[in-house]
This record gives C-alpha cells, structure tokens and sequence, in this order.
C-alpha cells in the first residue's frame, strides 16, 4: 500500500469514530485481488447476512437434487413467524409458497419469516456444513435461525423506550466479542467478518470457483434483486454501474455486503459490517457514513 492509502485509512477511521461507527471494511478489486481494509478480520453478529449462506446452501441442495424448487410450503399465521416490515410476517391467512419464491422473499425482501421457512428444511448445521463442503466456511459461522433475533429488549420495551434497548446493545458487551444479549454475542450468535463475506462474494461472482455456476448466477440474481437500497446503494448505483447486495440491521449493527459491477468491466466485493455508539434506532447520518467510506476504499483503489 502506498502512502496516500495509508493516510486515507487513517483518516476514514477518525471519521468513523467522530461518527460514533466502530466498523470492519474491506473493498476487493475481483479482477485484480488488490484490496483495502479497516479491521477485515473484526468478527461481529451478521444478522440479515446469514440469508446469503442460507440461500446457496438452498440452492445447492435444489443442484443436487435433495429438494426441489417448487415444493410448496404451508406458511400457517402462529406457525413459522418471524416478525418483520416485509414479506410473509406481513400475512393474514395461510400461504402456500414454492422453495424457489421462498429465496426470492427470504434474499431480495430479507423477510425472515421465508428464511426460516428456509431453515426449516435446511437447518444452520447442514447450511454450516454446505459451507465447509465448498471451503466457504471460514470467519463465516451459522448457528441459528431468524427466530432466534426477535427476542431482544427492542421486543420487549414499549418503542417509545427504544433508545434503552440500543443503550444496552451498546454497553453490554466484552472486550473479546461476548454480551449479555445473545444474538450480540459472537460465541453464540451467526457471525462473519468483512474478509468472509468478500471471499463467499469473490466465489459468487468469478471463476474458478468452488460453487456451480448455475447455483452462482441464481444468487447473484437474488443480490440484485436485493429491494433494501437505502445504506450502500446510493454511493454505488448509477446508470454505469449495477448494485447487487443484501442488508442486515439488528439494535446497533448495520451492515451491507455486495459487489458493484461498471460499464468499463471493473468489479469490486464491498463489505461492510459496523455498530454503532449512538443509542437510537434511526440513523441515516450512520448509514451516509458507512456508504461514504466504503466508496472512497473503492475510489482509492480504481486509482491503483
């Protein structure tokens, strides 16, 4: 790394402390390998990521022929429910959804509710073990369903007392990664690191690669299908470059993992997995920041 890189990262990590961010970045050139970094290695809680595990280990078991894609299943109101703002956790009455819409719901909507549905036919320790199969599976730990995220104090308190349960996410946790919230502790909850995501990235997008190819482009297309465009997306869509991501947000963590591809034929992973000092739950200052840095890793390496 030259020196203006050094002083760049330098500088985005006094504005993400000034902004109240710790985070783990790393922004991959595909074609090149080149890369920049702030604490890529930093293990934290993914939240929403795990879909992304859990989508290609659906699809791989469907290339196997151990499921089939339109299977439906029977999504029963008090059955499988995970609350959210999207999707099935939305319905009234009984749905009868195929494995193929349930990845579309699960990955582009991040509805939970799909992703559990999902979990139910391939649990964390067969996704986990699909990941290892392809050489996927290091910094990347699956342990738990979505259900698992929706018994937080965010759940519990009235939401005009949102900002203790943020306090607590903030203040609760170790030194070494453990918390008093499970789904904050990396011993216990699903974790990953910015260089995991950008390697699981890396496999999705280029060749050779341990993933099929038609297990590959089928994710790449639920990335891009990816309807959560408020974090990342402003600072790496255009109308010379396509955005193809997934979110995921959970009491102080916002993270974002995807890859933009330009017109000229560059291609950068970009991940990005942070947590946040500020006790409230509504923060686009946070989620400028967050875009912001990550496009000047990305600014700072198209220069190389």
């Amino acid at each position: 790394m030259n020196s203006g890189g050094e002083r760049l990262l330098a500088d985005l990590r006094d504005e993400l402390n000034d902004g109240g961010l710790a985070g783990s970045f790393l922004v991959r050139d595909l074609h090149t390998g080149d890369e920049l970094a702030i604490d890529p290695d930093s293990e934290r809680p993914v939240a929403s990521l795990v879909k992304i595990p859990l989508a290609l280990a659906t699809l791989e078991r469907i290339r196997r022929g151990e499921l089939d894609g339109s299977t439906a299943l029977e999504v029963e109101p008090g059955g499988i429910t995970t609350p959210g703002p999207t999707g099935l956790s939305r319905f009234r009455h009984p749905a009868r959804v195929a494995v193929d819409d349930l990845l579309y719901l699960s990955t582009s909507l991040s509805d939970s509710t799909a992703a559990d549905a999902l979990f139910s036919l391939t649990p964390p320790e067969q996704v986990a073990g699909i990941l290892r199969e392809l050489g996927l599976h290091r910094g990347l730990t699956v342990r738990h369903p979505m259900r698992d995220l929706t018994d937080t104090p965010a759940e519990r308190l009235d939401p005009a007392h949102g900002h203790l349960a943020q306090t607590l996410a903030i203040d609760a946790g170790t030194g070494g990664g453990g918390h008093r919230l499970p789904q904050l502790d990396v011993t216990r909850a699903n974790t990953g690191t910015a260089r995991a995501f950008a390697d699981l990235l890396q496999a999705l997008w280029t060749t050779p690669s341990p993933v099929d190819p038609g297990t590959a482009a089928r994710t790449r297309t639920l990335l891009a299908d990816n309807v959560l465009r408020h974090r990342l997306a402003p600072d790496f869509s255009s109308d010379a470059s396509t955005w193809s991501s997934k979110t995921g947000t959970l009491l102080n963590l916002r993270h974002e993992v995807g890859v933009v591809e330009h017109a000229d034929g560059q291609a950068f992973a970009v991940a990005v997995l942070t947590d946040s000092r500020v006790p409230a739950s509504s923060q686009p200052g946070a989620e400028a920041l967050m875009a912001q840095v990550a496009r000047r890793l990305r600014d700072e390496l198209r220069r190389w």
